[in-house]
């Protein structure tokens, strides 16, 4: 465990109060934070992915109807 000092504004310090075990109230909201963050993050990564990927089979299906004489259009 690491004790660490923070500064956060006040209506979220009125908030707070109210809780009775800070610290875990803190670490497990951070933990879900963290969990929010790298799924956005892994989403934007596969959204990019299946964006090339589309493109490249885009490509290869004109290369193949090319290759097999089949029109273009």
């Amino acid at each position: 465990m690491v004790r660490m000092n923070i500064t956060i504004p006040d209506d979220v310090s009125k908030e707070l109060r109210h809780v009775k075990n800070k610290s875990r109230f803190i670490a497990q909201t951070l933990r879900e934070k963290f969990v929010t963050e790298y799924k956005k993050a892994m989403e934007k990564k596969l959204e990019e992915s299946y964006r090339k990927s589309a493109q490249e089979d885009s490509m290869l299906v004109k290369d193949w109807d090319a290759a097999a004489g089949d029109q273009i259009d």
